[in-house]
């Protein structure tokens, strides 16, 4: 076997992302208009406006390499976490830190831990390296938090071969969440060798009181690596910029592992000025709360069932009529998101809108129901 037939059997036992359908290439198909598309929990208030308000000066000199460092969006972020800026690690989206947290401890001799549902990104750079993963068990569907991690069963496959345990917190596509002494009694008795990353793109969406603050342990446990995005709630998904924070050794790590230039000009600028728009950040928590509230009585009224979620979505059950759903709803112009990659048939994943597009959700589902 040639080495670029040995290079293809591992390649092609990966199985590509796959995204939610975009709203042109629904348009272009279906000769329509004005689409609505909730099925990448992108925020549906658009994005800061003082981020976007920076982007036509950032691009005057796009012709220019961006600041490989980033050292402007390090410093505002040091100061808003309260964090030293060389704990903070840039990427191409959280996606690309958590290829770069695989490509630095996983290899074909080491294993991954994480959970059954979990974010399949998780399990595609575990993949690509070579590496195990060992899957735990989700809580059953009548649990306290149902498909969501179950922590003890994880704890379980640590062997001597772990080097990552992925937690996304909440996760996605769940939306089920862990509190803060469940998730640090877990941490506690990870061994200091295996790398801790809790996944927190979500996290500016949730309002519950026990939900850990991750960061104010990184001094304790050197292991810890937190990740998160500005494509959520900083509505720059389309600039792709994500981060990790962690002990500086760490950092220092992922450094020479990082691809040069991975955060492009536009996409810091943009997510310097998002951290300064406070009000922006409180409108769109306050508005994904209302759309919560509003499926959940709406879901509630019909007797649909769906997964508790502190993000900004709902996974829904429509059990074996979920794909005619999706299919029935992509015909009315919207776009949901089936998750039966992730093992998950009888469900889809609903994001939050603005109210005119659930209510037009509400209508097109109460003719199909």
């Amino acid at each position: 076997m040639s080495v670029i037939d040995s290079a293809l059997v591992q390649i092609k036992q990966l199985h590509p992302y796959s995204p939610g359908k975009p709203i042109e290439e629904l348009e272009r198909e279906l000769g329509i208009s004005n689409a609505i598309k909730l099925a990448s929990n992108e925020n549906p208030l658009g994005c800061s406006p003082q981020a976007r308000s920076v982007l036509a000066q950032a691009s005057e000199h796009i012709e220019l390499y961006p600041d490989a460092n980033a050292y402007y969006l390090k410093q505002k972020l040091g100061q808003k976490l309260a964090v030293n800026e060389n704990q903070i690690t840039i990427g191409n989206g959280s996606n690309d830190v958590l290829d770069l947290i695989a490509r630095s401890f996983l290899d074909a001799n080491a294993e991954a831990v994480f959970s059954q549902y979990a974010f399949m990104v998780y399990g595609m750079v575990t993949q690509a390296c070579g590496a195990s993963a060992r899957i735990a068990p989700a809580l059953g569907p009548d649990s306290e938090s149902p498909y969501g991690h179950d922590l003890d069963a994880m704890a379980g496959l640590i062997s001597d071969k772990t080097r990552v345990v992925f937690i996304a917190n909440p996760n996605n596509p769940t939306g089920t969440w862990l509190c803060s002494d469940e998730l640090q009694a877990f941490v506690e008795n990870v061994p200091g060798h295996i790398a801790i990353v809790i996944d927190e793109a979500y996290f500016e969406y949730v309002d519950l009181d026990q939900y850990p603050d991750t960061l104010g342990w990184l001094e304790r446990f050197p292991n810890l690596i937190v990740t998160r995005t500005f494509s959520k709630i900083y509505g720059l998904a389309g600039l792709r910029v994500g981060y990790s924070v962690s002990s500086a050794e760490l950092c220092d790590l992922f450094n020479r592992v990082r691809q040069p230039f991975n955060g492009n000009s536009l996409g810091l600028a943009a997510a310097c000025a998002a951290l300064d728009d406070d009000a922006f950040v409180e409108q769109s928590r306050n508005s994904n709360a209302q759309g919560l509230r509003s499926m959940r009585q709406w879901f509630d009224a019909r007797n649909v069932e769906y997964i508790p979620s502190a993000g900004n979505f709902l996974t829904v059950s429509f059990g074996e009529s979920s794909a005619q759903i999706y299919q029935e709803l992509l015909q009315r112009g919207i776009i949901v998101r089936p998750v039966a990659n992730y093992g998950m048939p009888e469900f889809l994943r609903i994001s939050v809108g603005t109210e005119p597009q659930l209510q037009a959700l509400y209508q097109a589902l109460d003719d199909l129901l």
